[in-house]
């Protein structure tokens, strides 16, 4: 496996966000990270960059990163487009590319241009005023710049046009041709045609892992895990233990009176070198 998560807890503002989250990631292909608005994915992506506070092991290429900083974690080779896609609007194209070099790494203009001709087409155009599309495809593209042995992308069809996504489709598969791929999305269509395994969250604890066909092919399994909200006036509660592999648990079990572990403060610099 390229990644792993042990027992990964995370807490922020005091609220027990990730409740012992275990996961790992395929060395080739796509694993989906699934689950309802506010179940932990962002927080689950930003404790395997270091970018909050977090404990227990998180191993990425066999070896344990989480003791390391940002930057450390980035240039082990994990490239990063985030839900908000963070690119820098009055800066053009080219220069959104060049501040996403990485010291020591390769950088593969010929591989970006090819799966994004447009971007070449407006390379001195200032990303700003990009569509929104245009301005994802930004995003991905730092993420295939440099040498990466994993790429994690967050929401990439978030507030896209149906033309648009499947535009981001296309360049997402043809990128994990090369990459594996973390992929955090909303979309069952675009998680069923690129992902070949999913985990899936709830309650900040794993309740689902397993082939991500299989999940989608069982209506009642994916209404119960990935349904849109609750009846008014019921709460979901985590489940008592992990999920196993290939195995679902139901996310209502209840969990009583779950402490979180002792944090352990993040490094001082959590500055990243490039996405």
């Amino acid at each position: 496996m390229i990644l792993e998560l042990d027992d990964v807890h995370v807490t922020l503002g005091g609220s027990h966000i990730l409740q012992g989250v275990s996961f790992s990631v395929a060395p080739i292909g796509v694993t989906a990270l699934l689950g309802r608005n506010g179940v932990g994915k962002t927080t689950t992506v930003k404790a395997i960059l270091g970018l909050v506070r977090r404990t227990g092991r998180i191993d990425f290429g066999g070896d344990p990163v989480h003791r390391l900083r940002t930057h450390e974690i980035v240039r082990r080779g994990i490239g990063y487009a985030p839900e908000d896609r963070c690119v820098f609007a009055k800066l053009t194209v080219t220069e959104n590319l060049a501040l996403a070099e990485r010291r020591g790494s390769a950088h593969a203009y010929d591989l970006v241009y090819e799966l994004f001709p447009e971007l070449k087409a407006r390379s001195a155009q200032a990303v700003g005023t990009l569509s929104g599309g245009q301005q994802q495809m930004v995003a991905i593209a730092r993420t295939l710049l440099n040498d990466n042995r994993l790429i994690v992308v967050d929401e990439p069809t978030k507030g896209l046009a149906p033309k648009v996504v499947t535009e981001v489709a296309e360049v997402l598969e043809r990128a994990a041709e090369r990459v594996p791929m973390l992929l955090v999305e909303q979309n069952l269509a675009l998680v069923r045609r690129l992902a070949g395994d999913g985990v899936v969250l709830a309650a900040g604890q794993v309740v689902h892992r397993g082939p991500v066909r299989e999940l989608l092919a069982d209506a009642a399994l994916t209404r119960e895990l990935l349904g849109v909200g609750q009846a008014r006036g019921e709460s979901v509660t985590p489940p008592t233990r992990p999920a196993p592999s290939g195995g679902s648990i139901h996310p209502l079990a209840i969990v009583k009176d779950r402490q979180p572990p002792d944090e352990v403060s993040p490094p001082e610099s959590t500055r990243s070198d490039a996405p």
